[in-house]
């Protein structure tokens, strides 16, 4: 299936705070009553690279990250490894979730689980800790963010001109998503289900079983959705 979303000035403003999945109501309440200072991207910037734990940041405001789960983190690096021994040797490259990635439309600071870039990297400084122009973006879904990824943050990277391809991949079943731009602006959803099945990039030249995607993952015998 195929969607148009409109890239104008005033969708990029309307988009919400990632703060709005998950949150609770009374402490949030509680919360606005306090006067809060916001952040300049750059002290952000300077408190993240000496942070113990990664945030996000949108708006003068920092969204801590949770930490990954097993499973998470044994699909981002069966991904991410996979990728870069078929990718070896050609112009593209395959980062993890330590690099920062930028939604320079609407100030998104993030880190994707994969990310792929083909061209000339461009970072937002000499620091070269903040991607500018990835081809490929990959998360991984838990329960608990899945809302945030599949919407908000969708929304963002569609802001991204260089991002292609945006992949999903269930931590519950054996289903990647795979969803890509057309000439046209609108995306393209294609979806591989089962253990039996081969994953293939629209962006680039890399075909993954999910076999392999989730080898060393334990599935559950019943899906939480």
């Amino acid at each position: 299936m195929g969607f148009s979303p409109r890239r104008t000035a005033s969708a990029v403003d309307l988009l919400p705070s990632p703060r709005r999945f998950g949150y609770n109501p009374t402490v949030e309440a509680r919360m606005s009553t306090v006067p809060k200072r916001l952040l300049s991207p750059q002290e952000y910037l300077a408190k993240e690279r000496q942070a113990d734990f990664r945030s996000e940041f949108y708006r003068g405001e920092t969204f801590a990250m949770a930490g990954a789960t097993w499973d998470h983190t044994r699909i981002k690096d069966n991904v991410a490894r996979q990728a870069g021994n078929r990718l070896e040797n050609g112009p593209c490259q395959v980062a993890t979730s330590d690099l920062r990635v930028k939604v320079s439309a609407t100030g998104l600071y993030t880190y994707p689980d994969v990310a792929v870039v083909c061209d000339e990297p461009e970072f937002e400084d000499d620091v070269h800790h903040t991607l500018l122009n990835p081809r490929v973006i990959v998360e991984v879904l838990p329960e608990s963010t899945e809302k945030y990824d599949r919407g908000i943050k969708f929304a963002h990277y569609r802001q991204v001109p260089s991002i292609q391809e945006y992949v999903l991949i269930a931590q519950d079943r054996p289903l990647v998503e795979r969803y890509v731009r057309q000439p046209d602006d609108s995306w393209m959803l294609t979806a591989f289900e089962g253990l039996d099945k081969t994953f293939a990039f629209g962006a680039i030249a890399v075909q993954i079983s999910l076999a392999e995607i989730y080898r060393g993952v334990t599935l559950p015998e019943s899906p939480s959705r």
